[in-house]
């Protein structure tokens, strides 16, 4: 209690500075770079995050479905469903998709881009100073003295939704200016659908300017495509067709090799059985059940 108090007591006076951060690696399932806040800071962000979220996540379009309450990939991936049944009118025409992808997502955020869009929204100068210090307490490795910052930390709670606000002026720019209606969006993934490949080539380079000049976010170039339908959407960890889907190759090995490794605890293979059951995996279900069985 007599931390918390001294806390208050540093965040009334303007006296708050941020403190570092512990670093570690995952792999999820590729190398990741976590940076862990102090729990002191980690109090600051939830109580940042528990007033500015409801703020925040009215001015959000509702096909943006990372990190919001309500949404999840589940939602968006049934939401991508739609789209395709509404383009392709119930599979009787061909549906394409753009499907699209930031690279370096988080270590990319421009931090100055970041304020000028929080200013824009926000008033208040000492909840601007707070917000400041926390997203300018997280210095990407080798960063040039006098250079603009780049990167928030994955860790902390706030960079969630300060990425969703950074996010939000393409979503706006994807609706307004680009009059897309089947546009979904999960974090840094995002795709377009349309029943013309000639038009989705027409947005590609609109959208690649916007991200470049405005967001200073660069596009995947491996991760950049224009299929059908039904020839199989990789998104969100499912691979997508006309009529069903399936779990992505490197999921299901990756799934396996986790039921393994716990060997077979029942919390671990219920909650993969619980995933499953949002797509079209009898097969791999049948085999998990076994190896639960056993």
């Amino acid at each position: 209690m007599q931390n918390v108090i001294s806390l208050h007591r540093y965040l009334v006076s303007g006296a708050y500075q941020h403190g570092q951060y512990e670093r570690f690696k995952i792999n999820d399932p590729k190398p990741r770079d976590i940076h862990k806040a102090s729990v002191r800071d980690r109090l600051v962000h939830h109580a940042i995050y528990r007033i500015l979220y409801p703020f925040f996540d009215r001015t959000f379009i509702s096909d943006s479905y990372s990190c919001r309450n309500g949404k999840g990939t589940h939602r968006a991936m049934n939401r991508f469903r739609a789209f395709a049944r509404k383009v392709s009118k119930n599979d009787t025409r061909t549906a394409w998709v753009l499907k699209c992808d930031i690279r370096k997502f988080f270590a990319s955020i421009d931090q100055s881009t970041l304020l000028v869009i929080l200013k824009r929204r926000i008033t208040d100068e000492r909840t601007l100073t707070l917000l400041q210090r926390v997203i300018e307490s997280f210095r990407t490795p080798c960063a040039t003295p006098g250079v603009a910052q780049k990167g928030l930390p994955l860790g902390n709670l706030t960079s969630q939704l300060l990425v969703n606000i950074y996010m939000n002026e393409f979503d706006q720019f994807v609706k307004h200016a680009l009059k897309a209606r089947y546009y979904l969006r999960y974090a840094d993934d995002f795709v377009f659908i349309s029943h013309d490949r000639r038009e989705l080539e027409a947005l590609l380079p609109r959208v690649d300017a916007f991200l470049r000049d405005r967001l200073k976010l660069e596009l995947h170039p491996d991760k950049v495509s224009i299929a059908t339908l039904a020839s199989g959407i990789d998104f969100l960890g499912w691979v997508h067709f006309s009529d069903h889907r399936v779990v992505r190759g490197a999921t299901k090995r990756r799934m396996l090799r986790r039921i393994e490794e716990m060997g077979g605890k029942p919390e671990v293979v219920s909650s993969y059985l619980g995933m499953l059951s949002h797509g079209n995996a009898y097969r791999l279900v049948a085999h998990i059940s076994e190896q639960k069985e056993k």
